[in-house]
């Protein structure tokens, strides 16, 4: 049973709620991706951070759409207040089925765009999730780079499973630090989980961006445009890492591409109409 953490009022924003802005999203396979171009994403969350407005963002790639399949986890992804198309094969799948003119919104490009955000508005910005090592590096990195910048916080948390974890502690020390964006990485599945189960708990927007910690930390290299345009990053990422990535790849991959050519059928079949009614986001 995981404990529902104290509400604590500290550093709730007292600037009038306005209505959020609506997103409308698209049924890709498993999950509800939002529409939007990066800045307006940007903007949006931003807003919600700068609001202290409790939210959660997923990055959803292959991988989450097809861990997705289970009910509770497409819960999860379809419950967060925006879930961009991270992954180039989501991002395809979106455009084919739907006919929509849509940009990849990737957490690697998300999380420097929000830094910069953040920097110009003011907003405080919480670390969770990552080595320590990284932490530090993110720290070095935005302090050279984004002198404005307010790291409010941050922690690395032991490893646990999600049910051990001590989630009053991390919303008590995540409210106290004033932050109103929250970046975690814990991987997928366990940061959506997490970042779920904080909602309404946590004061300020989070974000589950897995590996783009590593990227920006300098831990990580991304894969040249090229590659990230042909959908190929994954066979950048297997190239750099073989022995961790090949059995995820080699399943996950298979198995979107099981999902995505049913779904391509379907479409056919249904004279290429399928999912043409919106779904409201946030």
């Amino acid at each position: 049973m995981i404990p529902a953490p104290s509400r604590s009022t500290d550093h709730v924003s007292t600037k009038p709620e306005n209505p959020p802005k609506a997103f409308p999203k698209r049924r890709v396979l498993t999950v509800d991706i939002s529409l939007g171009d990066l800045a307006d994403t940007v903007r949006a969350i931003a807003d919600h951070g700068e609001a202290h407005r409790s939210s959660y963002v997923c990055c959803v790639n292959a991988h989450m759409t097809v861990e997705a399949r289970e009910g509770a986890f497409a819960g999860v992804v379809n419950g967060a207040d925006f879930a961009t198309a991270d992954g180039m094969p989501v991002l395809k799948a979106l455009q084919l089925f739907h006919r929509v003119r849509q940009e990849r919104v990737a957490g690697n490009d998300l999380m420097p765009a929000l830094l910069e955000e953040a920097a110009r508005r003011g907003i405080g910005v919480y670390l969770f999730g990552g080595s320590e090592e990284v932490q530090q590096r993110i720290v070095d990195r935005a302090t050279r780079e984004i002198p404005a910048l307010r790291i409010a916080g941050r922690w690395s948390p032991p490893f646990a499973p999600l049910e051990q974890m001590d989630l009053a502690a991390d919303a008590a020390r995540i409210n106290a630090s004033g932050a109103g964006i929250i970046l975690v990485s814990l991987g997928c599945p366990k940061q959506e989980r997490w970042m779920a189960a904080m909602k309404g708990q946590v004061h300020g927007v989070m974000l589950g961006i897995g590996g783009a910690f590593l990227l920006y930390a300098g831990v990580d290299s991304r894969a040249p445009q090229w590659m990230r345009d042909l959908s190929l990053e994954w066979l950048y990422r297997l190239w750099l890492e073989p022995r961790r990535l090949w059995r995820r790849y080699l399943v996950t991959n298979s198995l979107f591409l099981v999902l995505f050519t049913g779904e391509w059928i379907r479409w056919i079949l249904n004279g290429r109409r399928l999912g043409s009614v919106d779904r409201k986001g946030i």
